[in-house]
């Protein structure tokens, strides 16, 4: 088995230059852009190439690391899991819940929707459009989390997901058996480190820690995909400091097998 790398470098509807600066030269990039209809209906053909493409990978004995430009994208991956009858737990790392619907959003902004929509919370579409049906709440762990809207929060506490507000807590000796898909969201890093993210939050693991975690999750032997969301603003990134903390983290990372 080997360890095959998807980059999908659009932030919803427009092109990410973050997932560029993190990419490498051998991996399959998701190249269909955006369709018609609002902005939840646009990102379709996007999504349904990358979970075809997360599909292929698992098909032929490997497992997916997917390097996207946003958060809705962990939708496909999960339905390219499902396809192949995977229905692993999914490991949220992030300093944001997604937990929003239309509802609780105070911005409407769709980046802070997926975690919701995966588990049958809110606008399906994403979810339709791939054929995902929705999780259980079981399946969900969330850690961090630490910039929680405030309708956001009640829909987090009144959940059936597990939230760990502290990455230090989060032991993968707890986690449910089984497969594990890790999303790891790049803004769960200290932004005094990573000064560059679209949507920064106080506090908040270094990128050492970070990795740490990380590879603690992979020496499980038990994850099947992990997916990173490269969430800077690449302007604003002209020292480097943003790409290089995020890169810290996560290169070189071994999977258990």
């Amino acid at each position: 088995m080997k360890d095959v790398r998807v980059a999908s470098p659009m932030f919803l509807d427009r092109r990410s230059e973050a997932v560029a600066q993190i990419s490498k030269p051998d991996d399959i990039v998701i190249t269909a852009g955006p369709g018609s209809g609002d902005q939840m209906d646009s990102v379709a053909p996007i999504h349904r190439e990358l979970a075809a493409t997360v599909s292929d990978i698992v098909a032929d004995g490997n497992r997916p690391f997917a390097v996207l430009g946003d958060c809705c994208q962990t939708i496909p991956v999960m339905a390219g899991l499902a396809r192949n009858d995977l229905y692993p737990t999914l490991v949220w790392l992030d300093s944001h819940g997604d937990f929003n619907t239309w509802e609780t959003s105070p911005s409407g902004f769709l980046g802070g929707m997926p975690l919701a929509m995966l588990t049958g919370r809110g606008d399906q579409r994403m979810m339709q459009a791939v054929k995902l049906d929705p999780i259980a709440d079981g399946r969900v762990v969330l850690c961090d989390g630490r910039d929680l809207d405030p309708g956001e929060r009640t829909l987090v506490e009144g959940s059936g997901i597990r939230f760990i507000e502290h990455l230090d807590d989060l032991d993968p000796a707890t986690l449910p058996p089984g497969p594990l898909y890790v999303h790891f969201d790049s803004d769960i890093i200290d932004a005094d480190q990573a000064p560059a993210f679209l949507y920064p939050a106080a506090g908040g693991p270094s990128a050492p820690e970070m990795r740490q975690a990380l590879q603690r999750l992979m020496e499980t032997d038990r994850v099947t995909a992990i997916s990173i969301t490269a969430a800077w603003d690449t302007a604003r990134d002209g020292d480097g400091l943003t790409r290089r903390a995020v890169n810290q983290a996560i290169e070189g990372l071994q999977f258990g097998t």
